[in-house]
């Protein structure tokens, strides 16, 4: 059967849509990677580039992985089969489609060790347990270590999947689009009140001269414009799979470029507010701001948690939040696979959802203590790949015609001619330049 004419699953709203979509980008890579990386390229020196590139992939990366799935009506292998189709080589575009499918699966399993990080303290904070710990530095790392151990979280890992489960079986509408309804507006909520608690405690505005500091010479060097891209590129959830499968549950009459505006402000707006809770944060508890890693999450944060007046009840607050973040994004990228199932072995929802999710849940627990190494050479080498494959068939396979008519369909106004040149010739060299850099540099995202 030929995926067009399927009758597939879709979001029922345009609000839906997009609160799915900044659920996909909104994750960890803004709650604790971000933060990190302008506490360490010196606050502002960090932002000015890094919305440069917000900028530049959310005016093209975004629109063209939108548009791809929705001109397919597919995910990644049905979508590059069509792109290369249009060539007479359908075939090499079906293959080169599963390299997404493949990294947004490689992408899910390593969320799936961290989601069941991030249950086992949302549970410990709601219990007390983690206010327990008091400032025992020891006691407090040594939970985490026994936590992200060879087999040390299976029973919160199962939990993790079940979740992920219920929402994916119950579809897109049903599932996926009413989650992210509930649960970004409730994250927004939580971080915008942390933020403004935390605001108020002593020593917070260390953190926030901290955030607003410029360094005109850090600017002049090429390190920080890496990074920079890197985490743009990363955080918006550019790979090639979870945008082209959004895109592909589309109405034809969705305004493309105005959605794409919409899911990078708003997830650089979730990186922003999660910065402005937990750079303070660290420097009310006397912390060391460059602190990063699953250590800022899991350890340095209880610590300083644990010390403000009211401690216990804004790590339960804390906590829920990364919950949200962290559902709504590895939904999305066992989305890829789902659709995979799907389109090409005509499963039902609920099979492909089992097996993808059940497949997760086993290589997971298998390798969680090796998940950073796990997610490092995903993000390093096929995530990148992915963004680069997409853009390629988007902006050098299609004929421009199409690849337009398709961005412009919903629109009152047509893109203006920048869009296709600044797609071809800057996103995707930078496209590759994320992808040669992260090897070389040992992972940007």
């Amino acid at each position: 059967m030929n995926v067009k004419e399927k009758k597939r699953d879709g979001f029922t709203s345009r609000w839906g849509f997009n609160l799915a979509c900044i659920g996909s980008a909104v994750g960890m890579g803004n709650l604790w990677r971000f933060p990190v990386m302008v506490s360490s390229f010196a606050g502002i020196t960090f932002l000015l580039p890094y919305f440069l590139f917000v900028i530049l992939i959310g005016s093209t990366g975004i629109i063209e992985e939108f548009a791809l799935g929705r001109l397919a009506s597919a995910g990644p292998v049905g979508a590059f089969s069509y792109a290369t189709g249009k060539r007479g080589k359908p075939k090499i575009g079906r293959a080169l489609g599963v390299i997404p499918v493949l990294g947004s699966l490689a992408l899910a399993i390593g969320y799936t060790c961290v989601m069941g990080w991030i249950f086992k303290y949302a549970f410990m904070a709601i219990t007390g347990q983690l206010s327990g710990f008091g400032t025992d530095m020891g006691q407090i790392a040594g939970t985490f270590e026994a936590t992200a151990s060879h087999m040390g979280n299976n029973m919160w890992i199962v939990i993790a999947i079940v979740v992920s489960l219920i929402i994916m079986i119950m579809g897109v509408a049903g599932g996926i689009e009413k989650a992210n309804k509930f649960m970004m507006p409730v994250l927004f909520f939580l971080l915008i009140g942390l933020g403004i608690y935390i605001g108020f405690q002593p020593n917070a505005s260390e953190g926030y001269k901290y955030i607003f500091t410029l360094d005109p010479n850090l600017l002049a060097r090429p390190k920080l414009w890496i990074f920079a891209f890197g985490q743009a590129f990363f955080s918006l959830s550019i790979a090639g799979n979870g945008s082209v499968i959004y895109g592909s549950y589309l109405p034809k009459d969705e305004d493309l470029p105005n959605s794409a505006k919409n899911v990078a402000f708003f997830d650089t707006l979730a990186a922003l507010i999660a910065a402005f809770v937990i750079i303070p944060a660290m420097a009310v508890g006397g912390a060391e701001l460059s602190q990063g890693g699953p250590g800022l999450m899991f350890i340095y944060l209880v610590n300083v948690f644990n010390q403000m007046v009211g401690g216990r009840i804004i790590m339960i607050i804390f906590y829920m939040a990364i919950l949200f973040a962290g559902v709504s994004s590895i939904i999305n990228l066992y989305e890829a696979p789902v659709a995979f199932l799907e389109e090409e072995f005509h499963f039902t929802r609920a099979k492909a959802s089992a097996v993808i999710n059940i497949f997760g849940m086993i290589i997971a627990i298998f390798i969680q203590a090796i998940v950073g190494e796990w997610m490092d050479a995903v993000s390093i080498y096929v995530a990148p790949l992915g963004a680069l494959l997409a853009g390629i068939m988007f902006f050098w396979v299609l004929d421009e015609t199409t690849a337009l008519a398709e961005v412009n369909r919903g629109r009152s106004k047509a893109l203006g001619s920048y869009f296709m040149p600044l797609g071809k010739y800057v996103y995707c060299l930078l496209a590759l330049v994320a992808l040669i850099a992260g090897a070389i540099l040992g992972g940007i995202g």
